[in-house]
């Protein structure tokens, strides 16, 4: 028993870029096993009528913190440091591990009603997301976030996160990475000592490389090399790796992400907003390195709105380059799919037979997709999320008519006023 969105607009893959078309788009299980045509024996138990539907591959942020939507607005206008040493991680030293399942239940609210089918996570408390997860009927991936300097003092939460691995191996949403925070926060035996596991247990690396000019100063002045390259010589690139941020890469920095297969992941909201600047996106493009896109946590982007940071990844690069053409409507929406399904290693990110039933349907009335010119220009620079009307995630409605079905909202708005109360934030 299956269900079929009928006769939707639909963006389907076409080489590099999109076609978009009526088609009729037919689930089975946890995957799309037909696309016009209903393959042989197929029952629709549910029938969507997709006449004035948008339909979409259910956009990937490829790089989070979902238990810091509780600090969204409590740490604005701050430089880098004084956002992170004096306000975020103060709050972090005082939260109590569940309430980084209330947390993400909330950030998890927001990316199903904003088209968000899929989100990397780096965490603190990871099984408290991954039960939230595992009862959103989300998917992700998880890392747990790690830091030291010498790698036998901090075994215990690389353990941890291989039991929470092993607890959850029958759950196909949820997979899990190693997550050492960043080159400032981890000495080089500590993260050889990660990529050592990593290589082990065949996991890839989610990590933090060269988010401020601070940064990348103080590797100068103490190690005599770029974050990139002292990342890589640690071994961290010998496994599949996935960078957040990398706004200072010089250009050979550019050619070891690209020589080692790393996936760079941008957030332009998040890096405005704390003054670190711009991700180099079209150079990183243009030396071959996989560029995705990712909101970062709420304390430092206030949202975890994909469409936002499809926006500003489609307008930034073209005023700092001085040229439109820089990155098109098309490269943003690969970005925003594709690109994260190839860096997570997940079979997702297009409307294609056999790929997961991850699909984001967006209402066709909406003022701001009206007129319809262009779909693919109008969710760069047009759509909010506001227009997403339903969202199925592996084969499963989790939101019907903009009402979600898995996730009591009244609940989670609740816990998370007596959070904030408790910790002096609201």
């Amino acid at each position: 028993m299956g269900i079929v969105i009928k006769n939707a607009l639909a963006v389907l893959p076409d080489g590099a870029g999109h076609a978009t078309g009526r088609h009729s788009i037919y689930v089975e299980g946890n995957a799309i096993v037909g696309i016009d045509e209903a393959p042989q024996g197929f029952v629709a138990a549910e029938t969507i009528d997709g006449t004035r539907r948008l339909v979409i591959p259910g956009l990937i942020n490829a790089h989070t913190h979902t238990y810091m939507s509780m600090m969204r607005n409590v740490a604005d206008d701050l430089s880098f440091t004084d956002w992170l040493f004096g306000t975020i991680e103060p709050i972090e030293d005082r939260l109590e591990p569940e309430d980084s399942y209330w947390a993400s239940l909330l950030s998890q609210m927001e990316m199903i009603r904003s088209g968000t089918t899929c989100f990397n996570d780096q965490q603190m408390h990871i099984h408290q997301t991954t039960r939230a997860v595992h009862e959103s009927g989300m998917r992700a991936v998880i890392c747990r976030g790690l830091v030291g300097s010498e790698y036998d003092l901090n075994e215990r939460r690389i353990r941890e996160a291989l039991e929470e691995r092993d607890a959850f191996a029958d759950c196909d949403r949820l997979t899990f990475r190693l997550g050492p925070h960043a080159p400032y926060s981890c000495g080089p035996d500590y993260l050889r000592g990660v990529a050592e596991v990593a290589k082990r247990e065949g996991m890839g690396v989610h990590i933090h490389i060269a988010e401020s000019q601070a940064e990348t100063d103080n590797m100068w002045r103490d190690h005599h090399c770029t974050p990139v390259e002292y990342v890589r010589d640690a071994g961290i690139f010998d496994v599949p790796t996935i960078a957040a941020h990398c706004i200072r890469v010089s250009a050979s920095d550019r050619a070891i992400l690209a020589e080692h297969g790393v996936s760079v992941v941008t957030n332009p909201a998040s890096n405005m907003k704390l003054g670190n600047g711009f991700a180099p996106v079209p150079e990183l493009v243009a030396a071959g390195v996989n560029v995705c896109l990712g909101t970062d946590g709420a304390a430092s982007n206030n949202a975890q709105n994909m469409f936002r940071e499809m926006g500003l990844l489609a307008l930034i690069h073209k005023g700092t380059h001085d040229t439109p053409q820089c990155i098109s409507a098309d490269e943003t929406l690969r970005m925003a799919t594709r690109n994260g399904a190839a860096a997570l290693g997940l079979d997702i990110g297009s409307i294609e037979v056999g790929k997961k039933a991850d699909l984001v349907l967006l209402d066709l009335d909406a003022p701001s997709l009206t007129p319809l010119n262009h779909a693919v220009a109008a969710l760069a620079y047009s759509a909010n999320g506001s227009e997403v009307s339903d969202v199925l995630i592996d084969g499963k409605v989790v939101m019907r008519n903009r009402e979600l079905l898995t996730i009591d909202e009244e609940r989670v708005r609740a816990e998370i006023a007596r959070i904030c109360a408790r910790l002096g934030l609201s």
